[in-house]
């Protein structure tokens, strides 16, 4: 039996997801997919779990994916894994988490493994890790969400500077052009990264889940529309115990007990 390529731990209502092929740069393959796809099935489905962590093991978040280094190969083999591949797509699984996930990065994030770190909603990278999409000098496209995740986030123009040129780019430029939010020491990583997660874990998870809908959903609205959904969310959480919950605790002057209902 193959080793799992993707490991999940849940303590004190943090889910920490690690991709687990250190010797292959933390490449994407199918398995990966497939148990990353399983993974975000069951973490939307556990009310127990309020924030996600992604991050890598070794020194790398993760190096791309697999596939692409079998261009050569079979071709009919190569059109079925695309079309596997397709279904289980990493990205695309990881930003239908409804919980709020930060990336920690700790290593470079090349390829779809910028297009995963992109899919989270907050990125946090050590001071050594690089970003990319090389796609373009291999005569390719970045196909997990990148032309249209990295747009949204650092802009139109540095996101085609950045596609266009295939240009790998240090924390430093990252950082200026809103990629990532933190840059920490290796070190560090691992405390900031559970300390912002643990900051969350004190908010209502209900909260949480509506927060990440009405910004990332309104991104995609006009503004009258994206203000109509805000107010239909704000309406559906005074439904909620939670709601109740921060009530009495407000008037009792004591932390609220949130259970995520």
């Amino acid at each position: 039996m193959p080793k799992s390529l993707v490991l999940l731990q849940k303590s004190n209502h943090i889910a920490g997801i690690t991709l687990n092929n250190p010797g292959e740069n933390n490449l994407i393959n199918l398995q990966m997919e497939q148990e990353m796809y399983e993974i975000c099935r069951d973490i939307n489905q556990d009310n127990d779990i309020y924030v996600v962590i992604i991050s890598g093991i070794g020194g790398v978040f993760c190096g791309g994916n697999e596939l692409h280094k079998s261009f050569q190969s079979d071709k009919k083999q190569l059109r079925s894994d695309a079309e596997i591949a397709q279904k289980y797509n990493v990205a695309a699984c990881v930003a239908n988490i409804e919980k709020p996930v930060i990336a920690a990065i700790n290593g470079d994030a090349l390829g779809e493994g910028l297009e995963l770190a992109l899919a989270c909603d907050v990125r946090i990278s050590v001071q050594n890790a690089h970003f990319g999409f090389p796609e373009v000098s291999n005569g390719c496209i970045p196909s997990d969400g990148g032309t249209q995740r990295l747009p949204r986030i650092i802009g139109r123009g540095n996101a085609l500077e950045l596609i266009l040129t295939a240009e790998i780019i240090d924390t430093t430029k990252a950082l200026e052009i809103g990629l990532v939010s933190k840059v920490v020491t290796t070190e560090a990583l691992s405390i900031e990264v559970n300390a912002f997660a643990k900051a969350m874990t004190a908010k209502a998870p209900v909260s949480l889940r509506y927060i990440k809908e009405a910004i990332n959903k309104g991104l995609d609205l006009t503004m009258e529309q994206g203000l109509r959904l805000e107010a239909d969310l704000y309406f559906l959480l005074h439904t909620t115990a939670d709601r109740t919950e921060g009530i009495k605790a407000f008037q009792q002057k004591r932390p609220p007990e949130f259970k995520g209902q």
